[in-house]
């Protein structure tokens, strides 16, 4: 892994040269959530255990290295969020099956699962929407679906019976997906998201770095980037690409290194960039 530390040594050296997005300054207060939810206005979805372990999503384990993985890295992020007062974060990869979407929907549920917190993922790969299919929810109405037919958001949010996690799925498929990110009425639908709870983690899962022009249109929106690279298969020039794009347009959180030593998709600790 010397060239991916070579990588994140040079990305490190450039960010003075960066724009940066000031801070508070100091750690922010903890709001807490309710102890218990109950999901009135969102169609709650029990996903059954058979699914969950099938999708590899934690909530269908009880323990192990695999879920013992992902409370690290959701420790690693809500330490880092909080010092900086962030709660808007995309997740994407340089390129296509390199674990982004596999890391979106764990980091989503074992943040649902921390006592103070609660998490809202939005699939927003609007040209190939799949986290509805982790799920097994089949075809469904999303974020497409509000953004061109005005259907409204409360009829397409999913309480996939995890905690105090909520699921916003991408819809329908959209060929000019740049522009619908970039819309005002998505803009405006995020700055609601971000405001309205306090409390409330959001995480897009977007589309590869370098394979459309969806991550840097849409980067500015966003309080910060978690980037996952898969060993093995992402290039170091691929990870350093994507990189240089991002550090124009949005602070990148940290790194996600997936299946790192295992035979099975597992990630290691982020790898905090800033």
């Amino acid at each position: 892994m010397e060239w991916f530390q070579a990588a994140l040594d040079r990305y490190k050296q450039q960010q003075h040269q960066s724009p940066t997005r000031p801070g508070p300054g100091r750690t922010q207060p903890i709001r807490p959530v309710p102890a218990t939810i109950v999901y009135s206005r969102t169609r709650s979805v029990q996903i059954p255990e058979p699914v969950l372990r099938e999708q590899r999503i934690l909530a269908g384990f009880q323990g192990g290295q695999f879920v013992d993985s992902f409370k690290i890295l959701r420790t690693q992020v809500l330490h880092r969020v909080r010092e900086k007062g962030w709660n808007v974060i995309g997740v994407s990869s340089p390129g296509e099956q390199e674990g982004k979407t596999f890391t979106s929907v764990n980091l989503a549920a074992s943040l649902a699962m921390d006592v103070t917190q609660s998490v809202l993922l939005v699939d927003a790969n609007l040209m190939h929407p799949s986290v509805h299919e982790m799920f097994d929810l089949g075809d469904c109405l999303g974020l497409a679906d509000y953004l061109l037919d005005d259907v409204p958001i409360e009829q397409l949010l999913v309480h996939p019976g995890i905690g105090r996690f909520v699921l916003l799925p991408g819809g329908r498929a959209v060929s000019h997906s740049a522009e619908a990110l970039t819309s005002p009425k998505m803009v405006a639908l995020v700055e609601e998201f971000k405001h309205r709870y306090q409390s409330r983690m959001i995480l897009f899962d977007l589309p590869p770095i370098l394979q459309t022009s969806d991550v840097l249109a849409f980067s500015p929106y966003l309080d910060a980037m978690l980037v996952v690279i898969e060993e093995g298969r992402t290039k170091a020039e691929d990870v350093e690409r994507s990189l240089a794009l991002l550090k124009q347009t949005v602070p990148v959180l940290g790194t996600v290194v997936n299946k790192i030593g295992f035979a099975t998709a597992t990630p290691s600790s982020m790898k905090r960039m800033m």
